[in-house]
């Protein structure tokens, strides 16, 4: 079928509406049209060239929601329509990585990251699929172990933020770092995922929850999703505040931005002896942390976390349960919403520090 798609063509270009063919889903995918996609941070690393990006062209997306329009013949955990959101981070629910109980990480997918398949062409030629959703595109086709099926009574431009960057924030709150009651935190880089780790670390029961950011508006903005103390990054020394606010240091520090020296200075905020460090943003291609072992044998960790450690299909979607309860903010966490004709000004939103997330919709309903 023909759809029409925002494409990056090469890097620091603006997107263009063309139109793409799709391939139709085989036994084992479904169609979805998208309803509303949010925009990423590492959507504009891609399309900076930045942080391993896919072939151009490409669509660019990944934090998408919408309506199941056509399953394969073998589909059977969604019907047509549904509302889904379609996941990077598939779950085949089979594999020895589903099954441990200690990773969202399934061997399919790690075993297609680096070539993940897309169903986009023009003229014959492939259109990359980024994080193998592209989600600024009309429909998407995706296996259905990369397809969540989602309530239907919250609306599209704000479920479609689960699919990144609360379940990434989140989770890594809940997931990764297991934050335990009491505890105190520290989240450098209170974007749409630094927010949400704020809201995962007041789902866990933080007493004291400290954002650090060089936007002074993300002070205000903290605090309506639960941060109880912020730091100016600019005008401050970061670690030295985190150290005298929390007595020698913060139990649970997150770097939410992908710099390699942010990610220092959560680690040299945490306390020694059980200071746990959860690394969240992606950093540009040959950014290196730097660790001394000797502050590791003082008993510190790092830890990775991709997706906030949450498995899509049985996993995510309960994040929307939270919302309808009341316990997740996600009306504030949506500043903008566009047409997606105006898909570049919400990159350009994203860069200035105005909003924390925009959310875009080829639908007449974006305001």
């Amino acid at each position: 079928m023909k759809i029409k798609a925002m494409v990056a063509h090469a890097p620091n270009t603006p997107l263009v509406c063309e139109e793409l063919d799709l391939a139709p889903p085989r036994h084992d995918e479904v169609l979805i049209e998208i309803m509303a996609s949010g925009l990423c941070h590492t959507d504009l690393s891609q399309l900076e060239g930045k942080a391993a990006p896919y072939p151009f062209p490409v669509v660019v997306g990944h934090e998408g929601a919408g309506i199941v329009r056509q399953i394969g013949s073998s589909v059977t955990s969604v019907q047509v329509g549904d509302h889904a959101i379609p996941l990077g981070i598939g779950e085949c629910g089979t594999c020895r990585n589903c099954g441990s109980g200690k990773t969202n990480l399934c061997e399919v997918f790690l075993g297609e990251i680096a070539s993940q398949p897309t169903p986009f062409t023009r003229d014959g030629q492939r259109v990359s699929a980024y994080s193998g959703v592209g989600s600024l595109a009309q429909f998407v086709v995706m296996n259905e172990r990369n397809v969540a099926p989602i309530r239907k009574d919250v609306p599209f431009h704000l479920a479609c933020t689960v699919g990144c960057s609360v379940a990434t924030g989140v989770g890594a709150a809940l997931h990764t770092a297991q934050v335990s009651p009491g505890a105190t935190v520290a989240v450098f880089g209170l974007g749409g995922i630094g927010l949400n780790v704020v809201q995962g670390a007041r789902l866990a029961g933080a007493s004291r929850i400290i954002g650090v950011d060089i936007n002074p508006l993300r002070d205000g903005q903290g605090r309506r999703f639960g941060m109880t103390d912020f730091v100016n990054g600019a005008q401050t020394d970061a670690v030295e505040a985190i150290r005298a606010l929390t007595d020698g240091g913060a139990d649970f520090a997150f770097e939410c931005v992908g710099n390699a020296h942010l990610m220092q200075q959560a680690f040299d905020s945490t306390r020694i002896g059980w200071g746990c460090t959860v690394i969240l943003g992606v950093p540009a291609d040959g950014e290196v942390m730097q660790i001394v072992p000797f502050a590791l044998q003082l008993g510190r960790t790092v830890k990775g976390s991709f997706m906030g450690n949450m498995k899509g299909r049985s996993q995510v979607p309960g994040l929307l349960d939270h919302f309808a309860e009341g316990r997740l903010n996600l009306v504030d966490l949506v500043t903008h919403r566009l047409p997606m004709d105006q898909v570049n000004e919400g990159f350009a939103l994203m860069k200035s520090g105005r909003a924390l997330r925009t959310v875009v919709s080829f639908g007449d309903d974006a305001a």
